[in-house]
């Protein structure tokens, strides 16, 4: 076998406009041919720089893959909504401004200042988790809870809610709440790094420059005339910048710090009333917490209750009472109890927490508790949730309080709260209410046992003997009760589950007392909070009057009241001015 073995100097030079050139040492064909090896390198510039070529043409393709990722990445970190009902997010085709904005700096740093560095980098990833977290808190506040977060005044609830939602939670599910918390900005951090550095990477090329420039101007237009009213599709929808989000929370924050645009508060309305169609009634004004609107709208819900509703309307009238109902509008959504409570006990409309606390800076203020209290009734608090100090019972001027120390509960414990409303309803009864020899009294109380997360809902106790005692449940009772865990995806059952013990609780009292004369007063404090009640419900919340004094009942009908459990909507009035109307069907002005 014979070989030709060549040289590159023996090559044959290429020629070329302007004469010969050097031999290519780069492009070699090899042919075996009669067993002699030969080498033809005439035609093989054209498929190496084809080759190259397409290794180009790939490598120019995942680059442009990349930057897009990048920019996918960027611009989904911003833009995600709320999954409702639940804690996670789902993406959407929305465009963010703010990664206009920062994709328009980069190419200028870059194209005028060569940065920036990577320092310069990892303080905007830094930055940019800080608009994640933000963009989440907005969208599930408003999804799950129903309204806006103001931190000046919610942050410092956050550890008693943390603990409440704790107390029901799997341990395990505790654990990776916290974990979570600790390890998802650093988690979100690395990827946002990555991004960022692709896009200044990419930034570097000129014609990449002007791409980004372009699609970065179309997006800040589309933002312009999106805000000047102008419609754009559904897909090139600009979402409302994060940075809103914190400017807002920095407003509210010198807003409540500086008092800036205090309004004065409205007198408090008349309350001449002189209570002559309850007189010598026990009167209850009962705050069912979480109880709204959506209980009746929903049928999920309205099934689930149909059977215990209809029990309490037979409690009610097999007592030889009646029932009116109506629908109001509450002051707060999902939680701040109080600022329904204070609304509707002053008559002045109670929105906020500064507004309630300069209310309560007024000693001398009418309230319902004073109007009461003036018509010769011993007004008494039954605060089963109070732990700690309630400043507002100073403020009405209650002449007896039974907080959670003084209702001293010492049966099993259901929850953050411990107590149940049923025991609350027993001891306040044994109290004030059996003993017969006595003024009449004027009950405040707000449950507890239908609170978020509305489980383990306690077995309502059909026997009142044993509510009292250290062992008011039977232990099989008391097992499948304590086996109750929230389904976080879905509280709507639990939810229903707590306002069927609700109602059996009340229409078992009425039982408990059918040779009393109540007037009970059911009024909810708010809807619960979004993630039951669904986005865009409203505020409204159902009002009932028990009672077999046909005078007050006649009157509230008067107003606008319906016969019956099921209350009329919408709702004709606010919270607040259902006081007056209270007044008025209790006596003449």
């Amino acid at each position: 076998m014979t070989y030709a073995i060549l040289s590159a100097a023996s090559w044959p030079a290429r020629r070329t406009s302007t004469g010969l050139s050097s031999p290519d040492h780069h492009a070699l064909q090899v042919k075996r041919v009669s067993g002699a090896v030969i080498f033809e390198p005439n035609d093989i510039v054209s498929r190496a720089d084809e080759y190259r070529g397409r290794v180009s043409g790939v490598r120019a393709a995942l680059q442009w893959a990349t930057l897009a990722g990048a920019l996918a990445l960027l611009n989904a970190s911003l833009t995600f909504e709320n999954a409702w009902p639940t804690l996670s997010i789902q993406l959407t085709w929305a465009l963010s401004i703010e990664v206009a904005l920062c994709v328009l700096a980069i190419v200028v740093a870059v194209r005028w200042f060569n940065v920036p560095s990577p320092m310069a980098l990892r303080i905007l990833a830094a930055i940019w988790v800080v608009l994640v977290i933000g963009r989440y808190e907005d969208v599930t506040a408003r999804s799950l809870y129903g309204r806006d977060i103001n931190l000046y005044w919610d942050a410092r609830n956050l550890p008693s809610v943390g603990a409440m939602l704790s107390a029901v939670a799997k341990p395990w599910l505790v654990a990776a709440a916290i974990a979570g918390v600790a390890l998802v900005p650093l988690i979100m951090y690395l990827p946002l790094r990555w991004a960022l550095g692709c896009v200044t990477n990419a930034s570097k090329d000129a014609r990449t420059r002007y791409v980004l420039t372009a699609a970065a101007g179309a997006v800040l237009v589309l933002g312009v005339a999106q805000g000047l009213g102008a419609t754009v599709p559904r897909s090139l929808h600009v979402v409302k910048p994060v940075t809103t989000v914190y400017a807002r929370q920095v407003g509210m924050f010198a807003y409540e710090i500086s008092g800036a645009g205090l309004r004065a508060l409205p007198p408090a309305p008349p309350m001449r009333s002189d209570l002559g169609r309850v007189k010598g009634a026990d009167v209850f004004l009962v705050f069912l917490e979480s109880y709204g609107a959506v209980s009746w709208d929903r049928p999920a819900l309205a099934d689930a209750l149909a059977a215990s509703r209809t029990h309490l309307d037979a409690d009610i009238r097999d007592t030889g009472r009646r029932v009116v109902s109506a629908l109001v509008e509450s002051t707060t959504f999902g939680g701040k109890s109080w600022l329904a409570h204070i609304s509707l006990l002053s008559g002045t409309e109670v929105r906020d927490e500064q507004t309630s606390v300069r209310l309560m800076s007024q000693p001398r203020r009418e309230t319902m508790v004073s109007a009461f209290s003036r018509h010769g009734y011993r007004t008494v608090a039954i605060m089963p949730g109070a732990r700690a100090a309630w400043p507002e019972g100073a403020f009405y001027g209650f002449d007896e309080i039974y907080d959670l120390a003084r209702l001293d509960y010492q049966g099993p414990s259901f929850g953050w709260w411990d107590i149940t409303d049923q025991f609350a309803i027993a001891r306040m009864d044994a109290f004030e209410i059996a003993p017969r020899a006595r003024q009449p009294v004027f009950i405040f109380f707000p449950t507890i046992s239908t609170h978020t997360p509305f489980t383990p809902s306690p077995p309502y106790q059909p026997d009142w003997s044993r509510v009292l005692t250290r062992a008011p449940y039977d232990e099989k009772e008391l097992a499948y009760a304590w086996a109750q865990e929230p389904d976080w995806f879905n509280l709507g059952p639990s939810y229903a589950q707590a306002l069927n013990y609700a109602n059996e609780t009340l229409g078992g009292y009425l039982r408990l007392r059918a040779d009393r004369d109540f007037v009970m007063v059911i009024v909810g404090d708010h809807q619960p909070p979004a993630m039951v009640s669904g986005q865009g419900a409203t505020w409204d919340v159902p009002v009932h009057v028990i009672t077999n004094r046909a005078q007050v009942l006649d009157r509230l009908l008067q107003k606008g009241f319906r016969e019956g459990l099921r209350p009329s909507g919408p709702s004709a009035i606010k919270i607040h001015a259902l006081l007056p109307v209270l007044l008025d069907a209790f006596g003449d002005q």
